[in-house]
């Protein structure tokens, strides 16, 4: 059964489901952009029932209790430190790393600058930040796919998002698989007060790679859905030469962007085999 609780870490409050043995290997899942800690219920159900501690988090600018106005509050660094900072506080020295989207972008940091506090990774959609950047300047269709990166940065983009109650949003969501139930939650979450600009400050704030990235050293699941909208082959098979630990690169045909609403049952079979192995 799964908890929701608020956790203070500093002077901020962040909501968070829980499931499992409190006292079992932990998992922590980190959502991206535009979803919150839902995406993840159905992984949090069957990791309770294999025996792990599901710990899903509300990230920052998405906990309403976690939700500072400025930009700079929304630098990588920051996040990150939130991450550990709340496995600390659940008393988790190791445990396995789950991101998607942005919550993969902090998860390959993580795992560059805290290697010795993970047992796996687990990356899905999201391109080692080095390979993105790659990416970037290699394949004019990556950048094409990544210019909501630039959108977002625009002066007007959030004016311009509220007045339109965030539908572009939400039919980007149904475009790439997300049912109209699930975009639904992950819409009214952002309309929020302050949720949205929030969410455009991670963009703002942070960027695909503000520094060199070290080579992973974990072991890493990399999965990746050969319809996804913004993440293109060229920056997925570079994450490859990115990760000198053991490495799984997984093509999930047909599964877009945001494949673990789109395919949860062979998502959760992927990291829950990956999980168990370590």
């Amino acid at each position: 059964m799964t908890q929701t609780k608020s956790i203070r870490l500093g002077e901020l409050a962040f909501t968070v489901d829980l499931a499992g043995p409190e006292n079992a290997t932990p998992v922590l899942l980190l959502h991206g952009f535009p979803e919150t800690r839902h995406m993840w219920r159905h992984q949090i159900e069957a990791l309770a029932i294999a025996g792990y501690r599901a710990i899903a988090p509300d990230q920052r600018g998405y906990s309403s209790g976690a939700r500072p106005a400025e930009e700079s509050a929304y630098a990588t660094d920051l996040i990150v430190a939130d991450a550990i900072a709340l496995m600390d506080a659940m008393g988790a020295a190791k445990f396995h790393l789950v991101g998607h989207d942005w919550g993969g972008q902090i998860s390959w940091l993580i795992a560059a600058r805290h290697p010795q506090r993970l047992r796996s990774l687990s990356i899905l959609s999201r391109p080692h930040p080095e390979a993105f950047i790659r990416a970037m300047k290699e394949d004019s269709a990556q950048a094409e796919r990544s210019r909501h990166h630039r959108a977002f940065r625009e002066a007007d983009a959030i004016a311009r998002m509220r007045a339109a109650e965030l539908k572009p949003l939400r039919n980007a969501l149904q475009g790439q698989g997300v049912s109209l139930a699930a975009a639904d939650v992950y819409i009214r979450a952002l309309m929020e007060p302050g949720a949205i600009e929030a969410a455009m400050n991670w963009y703002r704030a942070g960027s695909l790679a503000a520094s060199a990235v070290p080579k992973i050293s974990v072991s890493t699941l990399y999965v990746w859905g050969t319809e996804d909208a913004t993440v293109g082959r060229v920056a997925a098979s570079l994450t490859r030469d990115h990760v000198q630990a053991s490495y799984r690169f997984v093509e999930m045909e047909g599964a877009g962007h945001f494949l673990v609403d789109q395919f949860p049952d062979q998502t959760t079979a992927l990291l829950l085999a990956h999980i168990s192995a370590h």
